[in-house]
């Protein structure tokens, strides 16, 4: 068990510091105190977070620490650490270690009986999930989901049973193939796009599943997104324990043409109310896949 009593020394110490994640003005006085009182500081990309200090006047030496050097950084900084010399840590833009690098630096301080003290800050996943109008008494943050298609298929399965509220990270690029997949697996639920947050272009755009896929394909998507998305229902019966939960959509469409002797196009139906899915897409997924077979 280990203790940390954070203001018994006044060096050696990690500080953990957010930056604005758009306006410049939501950095904390404390926080400016902080990164002009430490030895060094730790930052995810020096010419962003350059700019900041500049602004602010602030001439604390820099040193990177990104997700391709944190080993070695890792080390650096544990060493200055020991000298006696005390580091702020910063991302791009938020709080460190959330979706961003620091992790491994403050694990490792940690470990070697170093405070890690964490200031408070901005943070576009809390902004968007009490600006969505969604529950907040419980929610869950995820981040990024995987880019692969069968990796991040597999993460929506596991969380499609989760009561919470459900926080996701995405980029531009990635938003509308996101949106589909949320649709397709979590069902056509209340989700929250918030975009630009803190900016002069904030945006939150409110509505259902099947809603926020139509505005993505009728918007040019830019800016940083993150996703809110509404937990599942309490009294939602889990996929498991469903009848069709074995058949692929496939099957499932088969299973309604040849048990029920109805067409195609009701049985499609039947499966869009079963799967809590966009017709479209089961429409899609059938006549592709028979075509394949």
């Amino acid at each position: 068990m280990k203790i940390q009593k954070s203001f018994n020394r006044e060096e050696s110490i990690i500080y953990v510091v957010p930056t604005p994640i758009g306006n410049l003005e939501d950095i904390t006085f404390r926080a400016l105190r902080t990164l002009k009182e430490v030895s060094v500081i730790a930052a995810e990309d020096t010419r962003n977070t350059k700019k900041l200090l500049n602004h602010f006047e602030i001439a604390t030496p820099l040193i990177s620490y990104h997700e391709h050097n944190k080993e070695s950084r890792t080390k650096q900084l544990l060493e200055r650490l020991e000298q006696g010399e005390s580091i702020a840590v910063v991302s791009d833009a938020g709080t460190p270690g959330v979706s961003d690098p620091g992790f491994e630096l403050f694990q490792g301080a940690i470990e070697a009986d170093y405070p890690v003290v964490v200031l408070p800050g901005a943070n576009a996943a809390l902004c968007a999930l009490v600006g969505s109008g969604l529950p907040s008494d419980e929610f869950l943050f995820y981040g990024f989901l995987p880019r692969k298609k069968k990796e991040k298929e597999a993460e929506l399965a596991r969380l499609k049973s989760n009561q919470a509220t459900l926080l996701f990270y995405e980029s531009p690029f990635r938003v509308k193939d996101t949106l589909k997949m949320l649709q397709t697996h979590l069902g056509n639920r209340r989700i929250t796009a918030a975009r630009e947050l803190t900016k002069k272009f904030e945006e939150y755009v409110r509505g259902t599943a099947e809603e926020l896929m139509t505005w993505a394909e009728e918007t040019e998507l830019k800016g940083e997104f993150c996703l809110v998305v509404e937990g599942a229902s309490s009294g939602a019966p889990q996929e498991s324990d469903l009848w069709w939960s074995s058949y692929s959509i496939v099957g499932h469409v088969n299973y309604y043409i040849n048990e029920k002797n109805i067409s195609s196009k009701e049985a499609i139906k039947r499966v869009t109310e079963d799967r809590h899915m966009a017709k479209r897409d089961v429409y899609q997924a059938y006549h592709i896949n028979q075509k394949e077979q």
